[in-house]
């Protein structure tokens, strides 16, 4: 891809806006100068999602063109909680549940990001400055801003109508990142479109305390059919170190109206066969389970390869057009000879609690052998070669 269309590319796809112009952006791009730009990722789960893989292909477009990126880990403002779109104040995490989180970012993200090169992405941490400011530093920082300005944002106002608490450190967590801009002296953010109050406010600090312009880039969000972003607190959420089975069948549960969005924001999928493929679904020329598989497909490409990718959609395609077992199942090696169904679950780790497994198995959720079982209570013989179902895509084989 030349220059011009690697331009066009990074101030385009999957953009929403650009502070303060697109052009003014367009205009630096042209001009040769090598900006420093990040996109911080608050460790709440210790995996990456696709959400993030967003943000992430966008950091790597400009990474191509020769500027530098950092991954900002959010050690310190994790630590807070983000309050957007929240009604309610997040739990406060410690310092070791944040560094754990964590631990793999790097090798999750370098599957979009080059971490080697000759011209490397850095990964930061926020503790690293945010640690050593004093009280009276914080102090200085905050005169910057009024109470005003927090409270007008939406999920505040929602906590006010519904005389819910908010919370002064919730009041800092913009402050904590907009102070990060100041730290690194960053040119650029890049963010997700619901990030947009958190990187004015570093694009108003930058300016307040070094009379420097920050470019502010925010990005459209996947979302479901009513609106909400796709990801962990929704549920139907796809991490980045998902098996590639896994993965891929969880694309194809997504709604038909995320296949174009995704196509956009999380594939190099050309602009051209992302409209070609809407205009055939509405003419009912395409199937949008085909379309749907071409996306699944192109995903675990990019985190897994291609090979595996092959393999995904051939196991997808026995278990659910020939209704045929996978070839290949996570096997566990019996320990006992009875277990009951409901620590049994628990035990090849199909469900995460007893609540979850006993809800799955009265919901006739999981099968013993191809037959549904909705006693929850049963005392289960393990036998050899016994298969255990649950949902359409979970399946273990026992081994004794």
């Amino acid at each position: 891809m030349d220059k011009e269309k690697q331009i066009q590319e990074v101030l385009n796809r999957g953009v929403e806006n650009i502070y303060p112009s697109r052009q003014e952006l367009e205009k630096i791009l042209r001009s040769g100068k090598k900006l420093k730009l990040y996109c911080g990722y608050d460790p709440t789960a210790t995996r990456l999602h696709i959400g993030n893989a967003i943000t992430l292909r966008k950091l790597a477009q400009f990474q191509k063109l020769g500027h530098k990126v950092i991954m900002l880990i959010g050690d310190f403002t994790g630590m807070i909680g983000d309050p957007t779109d929240k009604t309610e104040a997040r739990k406060k995490m410690t310092r070791d549940q944040v560094l754990k989180n964590s631990k793999n970012y790097q090798s999750q993200a370098a599957k979009i990001l080059d971490f080697k090169g000759s011209n490397p992405a850095k990964i930061l941490y926020n503790s690293d400055w945010n640690d050593k400011l004093t009280f009276i530093d914080l102090i200085e920082l905050a005169s910057n801003f009024t109470v005003g300005q927090m409270l007008v944002r939406d999920m505040f106002q929602e906590r006010i109508k519904k005389d819910k608490p908010i919370y002064l450190h919730e009041f800092l967590y913009p402050l904590a990142q907009a102070y990060d801009s100041v730290a690194m002296n960053v040119d650029l953010e890049v963010g997700g479109n619901d990030q947009t109050f958190n990187m004015l406010c570093g694009r108003d600090l930058i300016k307040a305390v070094k009379d420097k312009e920050k470019f502010v880039l925010t990005l459209k969000l996947l979302v479901d059919p009513a609106g909400k972003k796709m990801g962990k607190s929704e549920g139907n959420v796809v991490w980045l170190d998902d098996e590639p089975n896994e993965m891929f069948g969880k694309v194809m549960s997504w709604p038909d109206e995320a296949i174009a969005p995704a196509m956009e924001l999380a594939t190099d999928i050309s602009t051209e066969e992302i409209e070609e493929t809407e205009k055939k679904i509405k003419e009912g020329k395409l199937n949008p389970r085909d379309a749907k598989a071409r996306l699944a497909r192109e995903l675990v490409k990019i985190h897994h390869g291609a090979k595996q990718a092959d393999q995904a959609e051939k196991e997808f395609n026995q278990v659910f057009k020939d209704k045929a077992k996978p070839t290949e199942m996570p096997v566990y090696r019996a320990k006992k000879e009875k277990m009951k169904l409901v620590d049994l679950l628990i035990e090849i780790k199909l469900s995460p609690s007893k609540s979850e497994a006993r809800r799955l198995i009265e919901q006739g959720g999981v099968k013993i052998d191809d037959e549904v079982v909705k006693d929850w209570q049963e005392e289960i013989t393990l036998k050899n070669r016994m298969t255990i179902q649950v949902g359409k895509r979970k399946f273990i084989k026992i081994e004794k």
